[in-house]
């Protein structure tokens, strides 16, 4: 698997297709694998790749001074850009790459054709919304401060199940497969750095996004919790381009609970940007 270095960090990349470039962008506890029911289909039409960003697998994991940030992840990601000369590119991120993602259209929005947005967590909007504190708080006690003393105790597989049941829902980590648990523990390591990070909410407004001049693509998990939706529809608000889409049956990995719809909405919207 080939990787390039990029800001101190080696990320391993995938490609397939010809055509624009395409980038998928992971989330919290995924890597390049996490998309393989996007690439063989959408590399039918794009230049498709999908990198694991830094501390995920099977880059190396966190050293003695670790950093974990949307805005770290944002310069990793426009260095991935410039040194493999596809930019601009559509970038379709889940999770926490939209954060990432939506970070650079900020910073370099010459690097940035278009936006998918799967649940970008911008935790500190709740703050915003009427009943947005109350989400916050709960997904901090029921989830994010568990995963972290998890970590601590040298748990990481209770860690992993705390965060994932808050992020998809009660006993989500329970009814998935081996194979999928094993995937996520690989990322384990990655996760710790993240919930021990007192940079990871890298600062990003409404303003900010209101400045981006790009087309965005929001989508909502038909059963993810309540804080995602709200969350999107603040995007929503503050965005200046947007398309919105809900999928069914899938909660907050919506390219793998619903891949079908998933790959039909983003294909639809990229084909028009």
């Amino acid at each position: 698997m080939p990787s390039i270095e990029v800001n101190g960090a080696s990320l391993a990349y995938s490609e397939q297709g010809t055509g624009d470039p395409l980038v998928f962008v992971h989330g919290s506890l995924e890597d390049l694998r996490s998309w393989r029911l996007q690439m063989k289909p959408f590399a039918q039409r794009y230049h498709v790749f999908a990198y694991s960003r830094r501390y995920h697998y099977p880059n190396a994991a966190f050293g003695s001074r670790p950093e974990y940030s949307a805005g770290q992840h944002a310069e990793d990601l426009a260095g991935l850009l410039e040194r493999l000369a596809i930019a601009p590119a559509h970038l379709v991120c889940s999770s926490f790459g939209g954060y990432a993602a939506l970070c650079l259209a900020v910073r370099h929005p010459a690097l940035v054709r278009s936006l998918v947005l799967a649940e970008p967590p911008l935790m500190p909007w709740l703050l915003n919304t009427p009943d947005g504190k109350r989400l916050a708080d709960a997904f901090l006690a029921d989830g994010w401060l568990p995963a972290r003393a998890a970590f601590r105790r040298g748990e990481p597989e209770q860690g992993v199940r705390s965060f994932l049941n808050a992020v998809m829902g009660r006993d989500a980590f329970a009814h998935l497969s081996p194979s999928t648990r094993l995937a996520l523990l690989d990322n384990a390591p990655a996760l710790q750095v993240e919930t021990e990070s007192s940079e990871y909410f890298t600062p990003f407004t409404c303003s900010d996004a209101a400045s981006i001049r790009r087309p965005a693509l929001l989508l909502e998990g038909e059963l993810s919790p309540p804080l995602f939706h709200l969350i999107v529809d603040e995007l929503a608000r503050c965005l200046p381009d947007t398309t919105r889409a809900l999928i069914p049956g899938a909660a907050h990995a919506i390219h793998l609970g619903n891949p079908d719809a998933y790959n039909a909405h983003v294909l639809r919207f990229v084909q028009k940007h």
